[in-house]
């Protein structure tokens, strides 16, 4: 790739959308009513090496309501070959608010509940997290940053890092599913070792 070819975008439009990102898909769980809500997100994202994990929500939705109103959500993690019901969980909500009030679909996806905090899980994701709510940012545009500290970590055994098996090997068994914004997906086998400098640390 040649270094000096570059497009200068507007950014008064979404200049987001003209260029492919590399992000996670996670799905969010909360607490509705007296039922359950579950939302993917890619904005989402650990904050800091303490246990702090953040995602980008909108007051428009119910996800942002169910947080604040409850203090706790879960986020799930789910395997490549789940990234069909992942998506479903985007599906439409009866109520003509856009907050949400009623997800049918949840009734077909399979889940599981969190053992800490009255939430729900994806049940086929290689990683759960579970969060009670730390505070919430608002005003970035339309968006908000929703913060929980993380209360509980469950992690399948088919993707824990462990001292016996290689990193490498242990991706293409367990591979990883990666979000291309805008609207690509991608499963990650194949990885390499980063070069960091002599004597770096994290």
């Amino acid at each position: 790739m040649e270094s000096d070819k570059f497009v200068s975008l507007d950014i008064e439009t979404s200049f987001w959308k003209r260029v492919f990102v590399v992000a996670p898909l996670v799905v969010v769980g909360t607490k509705e009513g007296e039922d359950y809500n579950l939302a993917p997100k890619h904005m989402a994202m650990p904050l800091g090496w303490e246990n702090y994990f953040g995602f980008i929500c909108t007051p428009a939705h119910g996800t942002y309501h169910n947080a604040k109103h409850h203090g706790a959500f879960t986020v799930s993690y789910p395997w490549p070959n789940s990234v069909t019901v992942a998506s479903l969980t985007a599906s439409p909500r009866q109520s003509d608010c856009g907050c949400g009030t009623d997800q049918p679909i949840l009734d077909q996806i399979p889940t599981t509940d969190a053992s800490l905090v009255d939430s729900i899980f994806l049940r086929d994701a290689y990683l759960r997290l579970e969060c009670e709510l730390d505070r919430i940012v608002d005003d970035f545009g339309d968006q908000s940053l929703i913060i929980g500290r993380i209360v509980a970590v469950h992690v399948h055994e088919e993707a824990l890092r462990t001292s016996d098996q290689e990193d490498q090997q242990l991706i293409y068994d367990a591979p990883l599913l990666a979000y291309l914004h805008p609207g690509r997906f991608a499963t990650i086998r194949e990885s390499q070792t980063f070069p960091f400098p002599d004597h770096f640390t994290s």
